[in-house]
């Protein structure tokens, strides 16, 4: 069986994928004893926060339309579903990779996990920008899969430079 998703919905997952991915930066920055490499996860955080607000305004702006639930679903199994996909995509592609930080990983390894994460942002993203209508805000989902992208050149810049 498909499920399919409202704008509202959509945006809840986007909401706390986002919120996942400023924890997994902070959380990496606290570990890491590097000052560049605390600086550069601590301004990837503040971008993710940018993010959430932006889909956070996009979710306000549904009309009762785009909230409608497409779906018939008395015990809500819908929304548990968008929270485990949420959670489970945890931030990006996987369960909340701030829970794994030990404070024992190289700035390698958090810097590979944090590239992988976002490239599956990405997809996430591109997915998400077909399902938003122009007046819901597709533009801005394609700024923010820019951004993201850009979280990855720059990840990728930092490591290259650890090699």
């Amino acid at each position: 069986m498909s499920i399919t998703f409202n704008a509202d919905e959509i945006f809840e997952m986007a909401v706390q994928i986002e919120k996942n991915g400023a924890k997994f930066y902070r959380q990496a920055a606290q570990n890491t004893p590097d000052e560049k490499t605390k600086k550069i996860l601590l301004d990837l955080a503040s971008m993710e926060d940018g993010h959430l607000e932006t889909f956070q305004e996009m979710r306000k702006q549904l009309g009762p339309r785009e909230k409608e639930q497409l779906v018939f679903d008395p015990d809500n199994q819908a929304a548990m579903y968008l929270k485990v996909v949420a959670d489970g995509h945890g931030w990006e592609g996987k369960k909340d990779l701030a829970e794994d930080l030990t404070g024992q990983e190289s700035i390698e390894d958090v810097l590979k996990a944090a590239i992988n994460a976002e490239k599956n942002s990405v997809v996430f993203y591109v997915g998400l920008k077909d399902c938003v209508s122009a007046r819901a805000g597709k533009d801005k989902v394609e700024a923010i899969i820019k951004e993201e992208l850009g979280h990855v050149a720059v990840l990728n810049r930092h490591l290259a430079v650890l090699k």
